[in-house]
């Protein structure tokens, strides 16, 4: 991995369960409006990122209930604006790399979104949990986590896919993950408490 992984405790509510509501181009964008200007109504973020009212209040209130964005009633309008939430661990920390990916990237929305999307399952962050101490042979992370072989390489060939694990003689492995986000993403993952049975999702 590029460097010392940011430190951070583990994202609750759930880092796949986030990750899907970032695995939306639609959200991205109206996340990408309120960084380019913060303190907005809900009618002019719609506005602004060509999105029907009634989709971004909706989309809103979920990037707000996953601790990336702050939200304030004044009167009658709601006024949202990028903020993370101290009782939810490591919103602060995602939210910062993704500033710094909206600010970096040629095309921010797509990037993130391929980040996002490695880790919209479960039982994905339980595979990189697996490979923390090193490269594993699918037998040995299959005996470590009780998926079935063609869910485990299916979850793996899309780790890979995203530049998150790589193949080598010694089995799979963690890839060296180039940007802030892919590796404030790869340790919240490496952190993240793991439901018994791997499950959730199935992006």
């Amino acid at each position: 991995m590029e460097g010392s992984l940011p430190q951070s405790g583990p994202l609750s509510p759930s880092l796949w369960r986030t990750c899907r509501v970032l695995a939306n181009r639609t959200r991205l964008r109206l996340l990408s409006t309120l960084l380019d200007e913060p303190d907005q109504t809900v009618s002019a973020v719609a506005h602004k990122a060509g999105v029907p009212l009634a989709v971004a209040s909706l989309y809103l209130r979920a990037l707000n209930a996953r601790g990336l964005l702050g939200a304030r009633r004044q009167g009658r309008w709601v006024y949202y604006r990028p903020s993370s939430d101290r009782s939810i661990h490591g919103s602060a920390v995602l939210l910062a790399a993704l500033e710094r990916a909206f600010a970096d990237e040629r095309n921010p929305v797509e990037a993130v979104f391929r980040h996002a999307t490695a880790f919209t399952h479960a039982r994905r962050i339980r595979l990189i949990q697996t490979m923390t101490s090193g490269p594993q042979t699918p037998g040995a992370m299959q005996r470590a986590t009780r998926f079935s072989r063609p869910a485990l390489l299916r979850h793996l060939a899309k780790l890979k896919a995203r530049g998150y694990v790589v193949r080598d003689s010694g089995g799979y492995g963690l890839a060296r993950p180039q940007g802030r986000l892919a590796a404030t993403l790869l340790a919240l993952a490496a952190a993240q408490p793991h439901a018994r049975n791997g499950k959730g999702g199935r992006k």
